[in-house]
This record gives C-alpha cells, sequence and structure tokens, in this order.
C-alpha cells in the first residue's frame, strides 16, 4: 500500500525561468462514517515480513493460509522481490514479541500474470516456511499458528475484519471491522490507518464452528490503495488455488520481478 497520496503543485514562473513549489495538497475528505483501526496485542495467524532481519524495520504483512503441508503464508504479490528466500515471518509479532517463533521463507509463488505483467488482479503471492523442530518433532507453522482457510472474493455488503502491519519496528497490529464494496472489480473498504506495511494484510470472515476464512488481501488496485483511509483486494478467484497447489506439490517457485510504480 502506498500510504498517503499527496500532490505537489507547482507554479511556472516563466519571468525568471524557475519553477516554484506550491503548498501540498491534502487527502480528499473520508467518505462519511468511515472508521479507524485501532492497535492491538495480535493474532496467531497474521505476522509480519521481515526482509533484514528483526534488528530492522519490518516491511509487509502475511498470514498463514490452510495447506495440506502446514507451511504456507499469503501476502502481496507487490511485496515480494526475488525469491524471498531468508526473509523471515514473524506470526503475532507484539511490540518486538515473536510468541509463534520466527519462520523463514524459503520459495515464493506468484500468478504468471503478475510475472508477467504486473497485472493488479493477480496481486497475490504464496510464500513457504521451513518447518521447525520443537518438542522433538517437526512442525510447520500452522501447527503451531493454525490457519485461515482460503475462500473467495467477498460479496458487496459483507463484513470483513482485516489485521496488518504497518512498517515499522517493535510496534503492535492493528485492526478494523468495517463493510466491503466493490471498485472497478476490486473488493473495496474504508477504515483509517492502513499505510505502507499494511499490503499483504488479509481480510478475514468467521466461518462455520471455528473455521476463519481470508477472503482478501491489501493488494491489487494502486497496490492496495493511494488513500490510507481506502484500501482494495484482487478478487480471490480459482486463479489464486493454483498456487496453493503449486506450493503443496513443491513445482518451481519464482524468481519475482520487483514491483514498478502503483499508479498513485
Amino acid at each position: 500500500m502506498s500510504g498517503i497520496r499527496v500532490w505537489v503543485a507547482v507554479a511556472a514562473a516563466l519571468s525568471i525561468g524557475v519553477l516554484a513549489a506550491g503548498p501540498a495538497a491534502a487527502d480528499p475528505p473520508a467518505p462519511p462514517g468511515t472508521g479507524t483501526a485501532t492497535p492491538f496485542d495480535g493474532t496467531p495467524t497474521v505476522g509480519a515480513l521481515f526482509r533484514n532481519g528483526l534488528a530492522a524495520d519490518h516491511g509487509c504483512s502475511a498470514s498463514v493460509v490452510a495447506s495440506p503441508g502446514h507451511d504456507l503464508v499469503l501476502t502481496a504479490a507487490h511485496c515480494v522481490h526475488g525469491t524471498a528466500a531468508g526473509w523471515q515471518f514473524v506470526p503475532g509479532y507484539d511490540e518486538g514479541r515473536t510468541p509463534y517463533g520466527v519462520w523463514t521463507v524459503t520459495h515464493a509463488y506468484v500468478d504468471p500474470a503478475w510475472t508477467s505483467g504486473q497485472d493488479p488482479r493477480h496481486d497475490y503471492a504464496i510464500l513457504t516456511v521451513a518447518d521447525q523442530r520443537l518438542g522433538g518433532r517437526t512442525v510447520g507453522v500452522q501447527d503451531v499458528t493454525g490457519a485461515n482457510v482460503l475462500g473467495q472474493a467477498p460479496r458487496s455488503g459483507s463484513t470483513i475484519t482485516d489485521v496488518a502491519y504497518n512498517a515499522g519496528l517493535d510496534d503492535q497490529p492493528i485492526r478494523c471491522v468495517t463493510g466491503v464494496y466493490y471498485t472497478d472489480g476490486y473488493p473495496s473498504f474504508n477504515c483509517h490507518g492502513y499505510v505502507g506495511g499494511s499490503s499483504g494484510s488479509p481480510w478475514i470472515t468467521g466461518g462455520p464452528g471455528h473455521l476463519t476464512f481470508v477472503v482478501g488481501v491489501i493488494a491489487g488496485l494502486h497496490q492496495g490503495g493511494c488513500y490510507e483511509y481506502t484500501s482494495y483486494s484482487p478478487a480471490f478467484r480459482p486463479d489464486v488455488y493454483q498456487l496453493i497447489a503449486r506450493a503443496t506439490l513443491g513445482l518451481p517457485a519464482d524468481t519475482v520481478p520487483a514491483a514498478g510504480g502503483d499508479g498513485c
């Protein structure tokens, strides 16, 4: 997510051949009734992604998604570059604490439409993380944290909870419960507080029993949004399940091109 969109007004001073910068314009007002995300102490299935070790700021958000191998994490494709090998996923990260361990990324999988043209409709990625030995047995991250089941795009008017980590260090996640609407085919929601680092954060809904479903991630249109109060997701269709299958079968992973501009 690109964060707050700021336009700089410039005026040409042709008589002296220079450009004078004008005052920065604020974001347009948020729609009436827009809520505000609040910090909390975290949830096991959602965490922060660290690219350069836990002493440096974390970047995007990610979440554990249910899989046969118990080793898969969902995030935004624009968050990933290269193989992502060696990155670290920290579920439940809370003010520097790592209550569910630190899990090392091994591979990345993205849709071919993202690899070839960074199609925002396919702005999602699956990361595999290495198993660990805990309590004398080998476990995957899902064994420790549980997982959200991969669902389909939410209906307009449905309610989701987004849990995200804005970029930083020794911080807490934020969450917002809000309604979904559509913008040019992209699921959308309005809630203040989602800036850089919130990309890849899951849109979670409840299911039967104790099941929870992830039905979107902050990504897609404008890589998740131009304003801090509006966020987007690619609409999850059958293509996203193919990534789960590729990762589960251990098929060749991707080397992901760095994301281009967000168009804001």
